[in-house]
C-alpha cells in the first residue's frame, strides 16, 4: 500500500488534477464568503497545496513537472485579456501618456522598495536581483529573473505573494484615498498585483479587468525594458 501511495504522488497526473481540484475548492470557499479578497482562490489553494506537499513529502520539482500544463497556459491566458481592453481604446487614446506614467512609476517605486528593504536586512545579491523581478506578472518576471541572475522558483513565489497581498490591500488603500471608477480602480489593480489583480478586477467588472489587464500589461513591459538596462547602467 505504501509503495502505491508513494507511486502514484509522484505522478505528474496527480499533481495537476490536485492543482484543479484544489482550485476548485478555493473557488467555493471565496463564494460562500460572499467574494471576500481575504479568501482570495489563488491564496486559499496555495496553503493548501504547500500544507499537502509538506505533510507527503514531495518536493517543488515533483509537484511542478505536472503543474507546469497550467504554467504554460498563463501566457495564452495573460493576452487574452487584450479583448476586453479592445473596447475601451476611446479611453486608452485619451490618456495613455497618464496610464504609462502610472505604470512606471509604479513598478519603479516598488522594485525600488522591495529591493531596498531587502538589502537593508542583508539579503544576498542572488536574493536581490529575485526580488528585483517580483513586480510584473509570472511568465516575465521568471524571464526576468533567469536573465539577472536571480532565482526562478523564489521569484515565483514572490510574485505569487505579491499578487495576493496587493489584491487584498489595493481596494482598502483607494477607498481611504476615496479613489473610485474602474479605470483607476482596475489599472492600479493590475499594476499593483499583476494576474492575480486582473482577476480579481474581472470579478468587479469587465471595465475594472479591461483596465488592469491594460496595468499588467503595461507594467511587464515598461520594466522588461528598463530593469535589464538599469542594472547594466549600474554595473551589473
Amino acid at each position: 500500500m505504501q509503495a502505491t501511495l508513494d507511486h502514484v504522488i509522484r505522478q505528474p497526473a496527480t499533481w495537476l488534477l490536485a492543482t484543479l481540484a484544489v482550485y476548485r475548492l478555493a473557488l467555493a470557499i471565496q463564494r460562500r464568503a460572499r467574494f471576500t479578497p481575504w479568501l482570495h482562490p489563488v491564496a486559499v489553494s496555495t496553503a493548501i497545496l504547500v500544507t499537502a506537499l509538506s505533510i507527503l513529502g514531495v518536493d517543488y520539482d515533483t509537484y511542478f513537472s505536472g503543474a507546469r500544463m497550467i504554467h504554460f497556459l498563463l501566457g495564452p491566458a495573460t493576452v487574452a485579456l487584450a479583448i476586453p481592453l479592445f473596447h475601451q481604446m476611446k479611453i486608452i487614446r485619451r490618456h495613455w501618456v497618464r496610464f504609462c506614467t502610472g505604470a512606471l512609476l509604479g513598478s519603479g517605486v516598488s522594485i525600488a522598495l522591495a529591493m531596498g528593504l531587502a538589502a537593508a536586512f542583508g539579503a544576498s545579491e542572488t536574493t536581490i536581483l529575485s526580488i528585483s523581478a517580483k513586480s510584473v506578472t509570472m511568465p516575465i518576471a521568471l524571464g526576468l529573473s533567469e536573465e539577472l541572475g536571480g532565482l526562478a522558483s523564489l521569484t515565483s513565489a514572490l510574485v505569487m505573494l505579491t499578487g495576493v497581498a496587493g489584491a487584498l490591500m489595493t481596494q482598502a488603500v483607494l477607498g481611504r484615498l476615496r479613489l473610485s471608477g474602474p479605470c483607476t480602480h482596475g489599472f492600479t489593480l493590475g499594476v499593483v498585483a499583476h494576474g492575480i489583480g486582473a482577476a480579481r478586477a474581472m470579478q468587479i467588472s469587465p471595465r475594472d479587468g479591461a483596465f488592469a489587464g491594460l496595468g499588467m500589461g503595461l507594467a511587464g513591459l515598461l520594466t522588461a525594458v528598463c530593469l535589464p538596462l538599469a542594472f547594466r547602467l549600474a554595473g551589473y
